[in-house]
């Protein structure tokens, strides 16, 4: 936000300090305005939009603590600053309470009113740039932003709708690279918890001896170098999600940890004595079952049952290449525009090495090798000759078997253009043009049997 073009409300039943306020700040480049009562206040409020309401707390029938009440009833995004005779301390720390920014205490100076008037904006700034990313981030994560088309890609939609809105902890199950954290998101930014934290851990990369104080935090002293008492992440995740990647790795004493959680929704400090009631959702994730681990004295029974309440398998690559041109141009078009590149499609000679290709770093690894070739490419296409050798050599060192569940080349093929014509809705130039081929070329792709 502009400060200098910031509006302002100055309430005080006292002329002579509404008057000195309003030139003071009026000449900090402010639009300052009065109201001479607490009445007048509500009165202006209903008719236009301020960014900070500075009112006394003392007033006539309607003091400031009514005018506080009722701006942030019909005007939440308002900040409000008290200003408060020392006899009335009392009534601005309820404020504050209520809602209230700040308070100044009369007799006040100058230098403080501008200094409070500017610490306000800046937090306003900053909660409209966080609204602003939070609201990115439900618009990124929406389930119909998942890319995939095919079947088993329809049912992990279904269990996400299904699933975001309950309380229900969830144990995904899938592959490296397919896509885990990415459905946890979208189950938490589709649930009513969206607007609080989203936190992944990765259980793999923790140090044990610290995994305890990260996830659940310590008091200070309770080990060498704690010199402060310290927030795990449990806590910072209040009222949200944390995303427990890799859970096989944990520990059995960490895993009788995280079910003691489970069971009491309470965590202990290292090293405390008091448990404190903790309010987050569990998604779990990982890339090998669990129930192996439970019969080898790995894994915990209990916590298994715990953490298996529902269950999400996301397909490797290889079984849903129908979904690989979507994805790629997905990719594409995402970083064609991060990197500012000029590249309009993707070759046909590409799409059937990567079609044909096993992908054993699944999402993730065609995700890079998009990115990599919209970095290299100095074509506005992108052409084999732009794919890593890994991929290449893989295709031409070996025959390709499909299965009998693997479409055809042509199948896929000619799936994509389906979807291209159906979001150019039906205009065949256009899809021709966003293809990169003629319109002679597109009918023969529809005419293949």
């Amino acid at each position: 936000m502009n400060g200098a073009a910031a509006h302002l409300l100055i309430v005080d039943d006292d002329p002579v300090t509404l008057n000195l306020l309003k030139e003071v700040l009026s000449k900090e480049g402010y639009r300052a305005v009065t109201a001479l009562s607490g009445e007048e206040a509500i009165a202006m409020g209903t008719d236009h939009a301020f960014d900070i309401v500075i009112t006394d707390v003392r007033m006539g029938e309607k003091d400031g603590m009514e005018v506080l009440r009722s701006f942030k009833r019909f005007s939440p995004e308002t900040t409000i600053i008290m200003i408060t005779a020392f006899g009335s301390i009392e009534t601005a720390i309820e404020a504050i309470r209520e809602g209230a920014f700040d308070y100044v205490s009369k007799p006040f100076k100058l230098e403080e009113i501008k200094f409070t008037v500017r610490r306000a904006l800046e937090q306003r700034r900053l909660l409209q740039e966080n609204k602003f990313y939070r609201q990115e981030l439900l618009t990124q994560y929406q389930i119909k932003n998942v890319v995939g088309r095919t079947p088993q890609m329809f049912q992990v939609y279904k269990t996400i709708a299904k699933v975001a809105d309950t309380k229900s902890t969830v144990l995904l199950y899938g592959e490296r690279g397919t896509g885990k954290e990415m459905i946890a998101r979208s189950i938490h930014y589709n649930s009513l918890r969206n607007s609080r934290p989203f936190i992944p851990v990765d259980c793999a990369s923790l140090v044990e001896t610290l995994m305890e104080s990260e996830l659940f935090g310590h008091v200070r002293g309770a080990f060498t170098g704690a010199h402060t008492t310290k927030k795990g992440l449990f806590e910072e995740a209040d009222g949200g999600t944390i995303f427990l990647d890799e859970v096989s790795q944990l520990s059995l004493s960490m895993q009788a940890k995280l079910l003691r959680f489970l069971q009491e929704h309470e965590i202990k400090r290292l090293g405390g004595i008091e448990s404190t009631k903790v309010d987050v959702r569990i998604i779990a994730a990982t890339n090998q079952p669990l129930e192996p681990l439970v019969k080898d004295g790995k894994f915990r029974e209990d916590l298994f049952d715990r953490l298996n309440v529902v269950t999400v398998t996301l397909p490797a690559l290889r079984e849903r290449k129908e979904d690989i041109p979507l994805l790629a141009n997905h990719f594409l078009q995402r970083f064609t525009e991060e990197n500012h590149k000029n590249i309009s499609h993707i070759s046909p000679e590409v799409f059937e090495v990567l079609v044909r290709y096993s992908w054993p770093g699944n999402v993730r690894e065609l995700e890079h090798t998009i990115e990599r070739a919209v970095i290299l490419s100095i074509h506005p296409i992108i052409l084999p000759e732009d794919l890593p050798r890994k991929i290449l050599g893989e295709i031409g060192d070996r025959e390709v078997v499909p299965s009998e569940k693997s479409p055809s080349l042509k199948e896929v093929e000619k799936r994509y253009v389906l979807q291209v014509l159906q979001e150019t809705k039906g205009n065949k130039k256009k899809a021709a043009e966003i293809l990169g081929i003629t319109r002679a070329t597109l009918y023969q792709i529809l005419e293949k049997e």
